[in-house]
């Protein structure tokens, strides 16, 4: 947790409420149970109480719907495709091994130079994205993580030998506002929302039928 504080100290504002994506089956997942952990220990480390988290996985099950409340974790009621808005707060985004959408979803959601200036997002490295993918499919699909590369500071968490499966390719990204303020205008000028033909994530079209966890529990 405190290679996640380190980078915090420079430019990055604290943050002051979480929001957890894809944390996965942890009732029967060792490697997600082990997220979940992190997630708490971190929660604890940089002074967010448990309260102002909010997580979401359209994979939760009610039990684990149930567990997640019972450790005083917010659940979201609907799948929000990563669309969230900080809404002017400092907020750490725990994304672990998320789809790529996700992160470009997020990014357009709070697409100026303000709202990204408040963001840490924990997820897979954007450096990894941009050497994986052609620069044409990034540029097209994922347009909003192309955009932003020049503005983010990326730190990889330390490898730890029982937990390579875990968090491999899972970096700190944040987004310092001077350097926001380099990129050219035309960068802010386009911000339309993201379209998939592809997607790797699940969309509320396709889970019609689900109600929030904890609806389905009662």
């Amino acid at each position: 947790a405190g290679a996640v504080r380190a980078p915090l100290g420079g430019t990055a504002e604290p943050p002051a409420r979480c929001v957890c994506y894809g944390l996965g089956r942890f009732s029967c997942c060792p490697a997600a149970r082990h997220q979940l952990a992190f997630l708490l220990l971190l929660l604890e480390e940089l002074g967010v109480p448990p309260g102002r988290c909010s997580v979401f996985d359209p994979a939760f099950s009610a039990q684990e719907a149930a567990a997640l409340v019972e450790l005083g974790l917010r659940l979201l009621p609907d799948n929000e495709e990563g669309k969230h808005g900080i809404e002017g707060s400092a907020t750490l985004f725990y994304m672990v091994h998320c789809g790529k959408a996700l992160y470009n979803n997020l990014l357009w959601r709070n697409w100026s130079a303000g709202a990204l200036s408040k963001m840490v997002i924990i997820g897979n490295s954007f450096k990894g994205i941009e050497e994986r993918l052609l620069s044409r499919i990034l540029e097209r699909d994922y347009s909003y993580i192309a955009k932003v590369l020049k503005g983010t500071e990326e730190v990889a968490l330390p490898a730890h030998p029982q937990y390579l499966d875990t968090f491999n390719d899972t970096s700190v990204h944040w987004f310092p506002l001077q350097k926001l303020k380099e990129l050219s205008p035309e960068v802010w000028d386009f911000v339309e929302e993201p379209t998939y033909e592809e997607c790797e994530i699940i969309r509320k079209e396709d889970r019609a039928d689900q109600h929030s966890p904890t609806a389905a529990e009662s």
